[in-house]
Formats: structure tokens, C-alpha cells, sequence
């Protein structure tokens, strides 16, 4: 494979990685802790945009508990967004393990 081939390749695949992005970054993903009752959207970008929380579980004597759901439930979502960029980086490379040459793709989304 000559140079101009692989840079080829190269930029082909930057390309895919834009446009991966900025698709990443439109979608929503949903997390939730204690069977539902709490829980939490994430933009591509994780940032919370939406929190639900049912009212059973909000008792003023043990805060830590509410705590604790929301963090699990933005965890979780948070997750499904890193499995959404594992798939992402599985179908760009064609299910190829790059880590194996030495290439962490890890950082590019």
C-alpha cells in the first residue's frame, strides 16, 4: 500500500469521525436507578438535560439515598453513550483491534 493510498484512508476516516460526532451530539440517551424510579437524560455530549424523579423516593430524612439515585441513573446513561462510541469505533474500523498497533481511538469522539 503506498503513502498516498493510506493518507487517503486517513482522511476518509477523519470524515467519518466528524460526521460521527456531530451525530453523537443529537442524540439522547436514558439512564435510570432503583427499578426506574429515577431517571436521567444525557445529550451525545453527556451533559444532563433531563431528570426525573418519582416522588416515592424523595424523604427528606435520608437525602443521601435521592443522591445516590441520580448519580447512579446519569451514570447509566452516561454508559450508553460510551457503548454508542465503542460501536461507532467498532463499525468505522471494521470490528479491527487498532489498541493491538498501538492506536487508541479512545480519545477521538
Amino acid at each position: 500500500m503506498d503513502l498516498s493510498m493510506l493518507m487517503q484512508q486517513a482522511q476518509a476516516m477523519s470524515q467519518k469521525v466528524k460526521e460521527q460526532q456531530q451525530e453523537l451530539k443529537k442524540l439522547k440517551f436514558e439512564g435510570s436507578a432503583g427499578g426506574d424510579m429515577v431517571k436521567a437524560v444525557v445529550n451525545g455530549e453527556a451533559a444532563l438535560i433531563g431528570l426525573d424523579i418519582d416522588k416515592s423516593v424523595i424523604d427528606p430524612e435520608d437525602p443521601e439515598m435521592l443522591a445516590d439515585l441520580i448519580i447512579a441513573a446519569v451514570n447509566d446513561a452516561q454508559k450508553k453513550i460510551g457503548d454508542k462510541k465503542s460501536d461507532a469505533l467498532k463499525e468505522m474500523t471494521g470490528g479491527m483491534d487498532l489498541s493491538s498497533l498501538g492506536i487508541d481511538l479512545n480519545g477521538i469522539f
